[in-house]
């Protein structure tokens, strides 16, 4: 099965609106949503049915038993988390907490052990054929890389025969953009052209080729500053990168998206750019 990602190396790119038409137009039976801290893919993905849902746990938090606790404050002196605070009982802030368990190797008394605690939901969506999956990270939580890891190979297993997989990924060069790249075919980034998306899409096609995956760029609101758009051309001239696309600012796009449709849904300036978009990148990772 081939895997597409879509990236972008910040956020409100247009990434997600252009890897929905890209779900549309490739008819994808696999696809999934790898921006655990914020997905929405779902909101435009056409998703009738209610998902299977299951607790996903990254590192375990500190727990201190009242009753064995014996107030020798070596547990609190030690957190350099600063997450154990003291009173008539000693507590632990799970948002605080990372597990590192040194507090659990120091207590003399034995009162506090490593519980494992759900970090976030994976989501796994099956109707007619197609799957979708994503995830949410809770608020305060961190092992998003691990998350992610865990939706692409939740999508990999419910794929089956699918061909073709296209993955939504996270802005920026974090985490959950590494673990996103291991392993995917190629990686679609999309620009726009401005000075900080210059900037990022420099740092996420980098960050690309020391996984050596190969990629290609597309120009989202290309019309919106030319003098950028053209500065984008040639890094990727310079680069040798293809730049498969320029897609315009369209305020039909806009309305479509504040419905819930992709923008290959209705005949619009935006969708026929998309098109041909889709057409090279499809093109691309079939050589």
């Amino acid at each position: 099965m081939k895997q597409l990602l879509i990236l972008s190396g910040k956020g409100g790119t247009g990434k997600t609106t252009i890897a929905s038409a890209l779900i549309k137009l490739a008819d994808a039976r696999a696809y999934g949503d790898c921006d655990v801290d914020a997905p929405n893919l779902h909101l435009i993905a056409g998703q009738s049915s209610e998902p299977a849902k299951l607790d996903y746990y990254g590192l375990p938090k500190a727990q201190i038993d009242p009753e064995l606790c014996s107030q020798c404050d070596q547990c609190r002196q030690n957190c350099r988390f600063e997450a154990i605070s003291a009173g008539s009982t000693y507590r632990v802030d799970p948002f605080a907490c990372e597990g590192c368990g040194v507090c659990q190797a120091l207590c003399p008394a034995g009162a506090i052990t490593l519980k494992p605690a759900a970090a976030g939901e994976l989501m796994l969506y099956i109707h007619q054929e197609k799957v979708f999956s994503t995830a949410q990270l809770k608020m305060g939580s961190g092992t998003s890389g691990k998350l992610v890891a865990e939706v692409k190979k939740q999508l990999k297993g419910a794929a089956g025969a699918a061909e073709l997989a296209i993955i939504d990924g996270s802005p920026g060069i974090g985490c959950p953009v590494i673990a996103s790249l291991s392993g995917v075919d190629m990686v679609l980034i999309v620009a726009e052209p401005s000075l900080s998306g210059i900037s990022d899409m420099e740092r996420i096609i980098n960050t690309a080729a020391k996984f050596g995956t190969k990629a290609a760029i597309c120009i989202n609101k290309s019309d919106t500053n030319p003098d950028h758009a053209e500065r984008i051309e040639e890094y990727c001239q310079r680069q040798e990168l293809p730049l498969v696309g320029k897609i315009p600012f369209d305020a039909a796009a806009v309305e479509a998206i504040n419905k819930g449709l992709t923008i290959v849904d209705s005949e619009c300036a935006s969708g026929t750019a998309v098109r041909e978009v889709y057409n090279k990148v499809m093109n691309l990772i079939t050589m």
